[in-house]
């Protein structure tokens, strides 16, 4: 997809003063071009991608099966530039028959304030952020054994998994059925490698929290190398303490933990996926030094853009 070149500039400018740690914005993906301009005549320019998935696709988890996604280039136009892209956006959608589990979504730097106005204006909300710490790891809590999981843990580990989408389910997207079928085959590969990068808190030998991470090269051209800066990182996939024990200290020794397994591990960074309208996990990440470098701004169904 071409892009005028005076507005990508200005695009990977924007990124560039918004958020030091962004990484450079890549170039426009293959797809379809919403064009508008601004009472100016500044010309601001959107790509729309559309993603179908199937209901054995793992991303059901956390996607609505019909996704459009909007990928803004407005420049210095802030507001208004976002504003005219997502008015574009409507008006196409308007040509189409969108199904009840359909969304549109924009993944947009967190910090972009005037972003965010035109986004809350016609109905989209911060569904899910990438956090990001950057911080060395803190020294060990006292009282709590953690160790790594191992095969025999699968079954009692992935019954634990479920239960973060058995809550997630009523604040952020909704819980799919077929939950515990999506989560299984990567939480056995996990187990099944030399030293599962997937961690256990342990009370009385009672599993009382998990988290299942991994380490990822965020690389150019990758898809982690379009979100984060280069280099080695730790991924932290699903943490969940059980319920009926959160609050008791749990999970913050877990991850006190898992980031100087991830450290050893050559990651200097870490990052996750959190939903910032999750009134537990919005508080405790932020406690664990995580910042939001990017938030994915989403409305369901997708015929509900204002």
């Amino acid at each position: 997809m071409d892009i005028a070149e005076p507005l990508l500039a200005a695009h990977r400018a924007r990124f560039a003063a918004v958020d030091a740690l962004l990484p450079p914005a890549p170039p426009p993906a293959a797809g379809e071009r919403l064009d508008a301009a601004t009472a100016d005549g500044t010309q601001v320019t959107g790509v729309l991608l559309r993603h179908r998935l199937a209901p054995g696709d793992v991303p059901m988890l956390w996607s609505a099966a019909d996704t459009w996604q909007l990928f803004p280039y407005f420049g210095d136009t802030g507001t208004e530039g976002a504003d005219l892209l997502l008015r574009a956006l409507k008006g196409r959608l308007e040509t189409e028959e969108t199904g009840a589990d359909s969304a549109c979504v924009v993944v947009w730097p967190s910090r972009d304030a005037e972003a965010i106005r035109a986004f809350l204006d016609h109905g989209l909300v911060p569904l899910s952020a990438v956090g990001v710490r950057t911080a060395s790891p803190a020294g060990a809590e006292p009282g709590v054994a953690v160790r790594r999981a191992a095969p025999g843990d699968f079954a009692a580990a992935l019954e634990l998994a479920v239960t973060t989408f058995d809550y997630t389910g009523l604040v952020a997207a909704p819980r799919r059925d077929n939950t515990a079928e999506l989560l299984a085959p990567s939480l056995r590969d996990a187990l099944a490698e030399d030293e599962p990068a997937v961690w256990l808190a342990e009370e009385d030998g009672e599993i009382r929290a998990l988290a299942h991470c991994a380490w990822v090269d965020a690389l150019p051209g990758t898809e982690a190398g379009e979100l984060l800066p280069a280099g080695r990182w730790g991924y932290v996939n699903n943490v969940v303490t059980a319920p009926g024990e959160r609050g008791g200290g749990f999970g913050r020794a877990l991850m006190a933990h898992v980031h100087r397994e991830l450290h050893r591990g050559g990651a200097t960074r870490t990052y996750l996926y959190y939903n910032p309208t999750n009134p537990l996990s919005s508080v405790f990440w932020h406690r664990q030094g995580y910042r939001p470098l990017w938030t994915t701004w989403e409305v369901r169904p997708a015929a509900a853009l204002r």
